[in-house]
């Protein structure tokens, strides 16, 4: 989705590079990754209506973003 916010992009400016090099080193790494767009592609398709669920599950897959968001700022924090 292009038009999805919260992009890995948005949320590390001028991190990108760092991201991509620790994602082809550390495989562990590239699943955060692959699991933080995943969550927020599902966030944006419940704020947008695509896919509607219920306001506790979005609460709980935002709390999962977060926590991956943290994860992927520490990694990029110890390169």
């Amino acid at each position: 989705m292009s038009n999805t916010p919260h992009t890995l992009g948005e949320e590390f400016p001028g991190k990108l590079d760092t991201i991509h090099a620790l994602k082809a080193q550390d495989v562990g790494f590239a699943r955060i990754l692959e699991e933080y767009d995943d969550v927020n592609d599902q966030i944006h398709k419940a704020e947008t209506h695509i896919e509607p669920v219920s306001q506790e599950h979005e609460a709980t897959l935002r709390k999962r973003r977060l926590m991956l968001k943290d994860a992927i700022a520490g990694a990029v924090a110890a390169s």
